[in-house]
């Protein structure tokens, strides 16, 4: 068998140092994919001019925005790019706080195969471990775990040294291709936050999905905590987004939705009673409420002007 296409994709927005980090990090690794792709939500930093003289070890297209259309957006079109314009058998996916350490895509391939060879069955996507800058587990990207999953499919996870799970955040994702041309790209309006949820729960509803604490990746957040750590104005996407995945989306079963919906309400009490900044949270989870109450734009509505969207979902040329 011919060996599988792997394709990075990086979205980055005003963090260079960080960017930096992140390629540094994929050209170190014990194995390196075929391709990276980087998209420049139109940052303003000099991430731009960095990119044009960047020359690292493995090939690298650069897509530079003319808009910020946020990580959901940019890795719309970078999945779409690695997908139709690289040939990507596997899209290996990370924000540009990401940083993957040297055995994070072999890792993370080898466990892929090996479930396939042991079940016939490519899994949808494989997590790697996330910790923080010191090590410890990051509780920003828990990743949930398959509630009901067949004893066969946990025994066979645990033989390649994984776990079944159901989500992952888009830290060190390596997603088959196949889902993506199945299941289409995630959804650009979220812009932030929750597209990672809606799109790897959607492309593991009926499959199977992975994480292995062999593959790790660094994420290089400020500080130590969940998306309820002082979330401030963003809170907004928060609530409008995890709303969006329990009534507009059919990444979940109607029993999931029913118990992450009331997850989030517990959390979302949580975080606005113990912030210094209640008015804000408040106005936010009201402005969510209320525009949860339409659905979410086309990815080719959202990215009209920037980006000319290509069709990814069909049989593999």
């Amino acid at each position: 068998m011919s060996k599988p296409v792997v394709v990075a994709v990086v979205v980055t927005y005003n963090r260079r140092e960080l960017l930096e980090t992140t390629l540094a990090g994929i050209a170190a690794g014990t194995q390196v994919p075929d391709a990276v792709v980087v998209v420049d939500n139109a940052s303003t930093d000099g991430t731009a001019d960095f990119l044009r003289s960047y020359a690292g070890p493995v090939p690298t297209d650069v897509v530079t925005l003319n808009t910020n259309v946020g990580g959901a957006g940019g890795f719309v079109v970078g999945m779409e790019r690695a997908v139709l314009d690289h040939g990507a058998h596997h899209v290996w996916i990370m924000d540009d706080d990401t940083e993957p350490q040297p055995g994070a895509l072999r890792e993370a391939l080898e466990v892929s195969e090996g479930y396939a060879r042991q079940t016939g069955e490519t899994p949808a996507f494989i997590a790697s471990r996330v910790v923080w800058t010191d090590g410890r587990d990051h509780p920003m990207n828990r990743m949930r775990p398959r509630i009901g999953a067949a004893e066969s499919a946990r025994v066979a996870a645990t033989r390649v040294g994984a776990t079944q799970i159901r989500s992952a955040s888009f830290v060190s994702v390596l997603v088959h291709a196949e889902e993506i041309r199945r299941h289409g790209l995630p959804i650009a309006d979220y812009f932030i936050w929750n597209d990672d949820l809606e799109f790897t729960a959607r492309v593991s509803r009926r499959g199977v999905a992975l994480t292995t604490d062999a593959s790790v990746a660094n994420h290089h957040t400020k500080v130590f905590g969940d998306a309820g750590a002082d979330p401030g104005p963003r809170f907004y996407y928060e609530v409008r987004n995890k709303l969006w995945v329990y009534t507009r989306s059919n990444a979940l079963a109607p029993w999931e939705k029913i118990l992450f919906t009331g997850a989030s309400l517990r959390n979302w009490t949580r975080t606005i009673a113990s912030s210094s900044n209640r008015k804000v949270l408040v106005a936010g989870f009201l402005k969510g409420l209320r525009d949860s109450y339409r659905p979410p734009r086309s990815n080719e509505k959202v990215l009209e002007g920037i980006y000319a969207l290509r069709d990814v979902t069909g049989p593999q040329k």
